[in-house]
């Protein structure tokens, strides 16, 4: 298999829905899925120029093509155990809809898998884990072979104040 990093071109294209086309990566032992009409492209790792007073989760800013992106490594935002980077890691380039408006994020993944149609009736929603657990970033749990892949709402993942930070980190 051709590995997705190198991809070229849009991952867009031939994706007649966002609620039934998903790219898949794994972090940790975990596989998850992000709508494919929020990623504009999927880079392999490149040097992150970091950005002081930012939180942990947030690496800093790379210059992709002019454009100063901010890096998010979604390990340590989900509170996962950090890994050394290996050839398999990518930034995935996704566009996060918020109060302010849109913004461009590049989320750092151990590795992409693929991109998956998932019908909605294979989709549940999130489990419940009583009131002090957040889940609102999760749309839903995708029942696929054996396995479960966890469908993010990327837009929630990064709350309010993460994407303040943010904007004024590439401002």
């Amino acid at each position: 298999m051709k590995e997705i990093c190198e991809y070229e071109g849009s991952p867009r294209q031939g994706a007649r829905s966002e609620d039934s086309k998903y790219l898949t990566f794994k972090l940790a032992d975990e596989d998850y899925g992000i709508g494919l009409l929020k990623v504009r492209e999927i880079i392999g790792m490149m040097p992150i120029t970091k950005v002081p007073k930012t939180p942990l989760f947030m690496k800093g800013v790379i210059n992709l093509r002019g454009k100063v992106i901010p890096i998010v490594d979604l390990r340590l935002k989900f509170d996962l155990t950090a890994s050394e980077h290996d050839d398999r890691t990518c930034i995935i380039v996704v566009e996060i809809s918020g109060p302010a408006g849109s913004i461009q994020m590049g989320l750092i993944v151990d590795r992409v898998s693929e991109v998956l149609g998932i019908k909605s009736d294979d989709v549940e929603p999130p489990p419940s884990f009583g009131t002090s657990v957040d889940t609102t970033y999760i749309k839903g749990m995708a029942k696929s072979n054996s396995s479960v892949k966890i469908l993010l709402d990327i837009d929630r993942v990064m709350s309010n104040g993460d994407l303040a930070v943010v904007r004024s980190a590439t401002s």
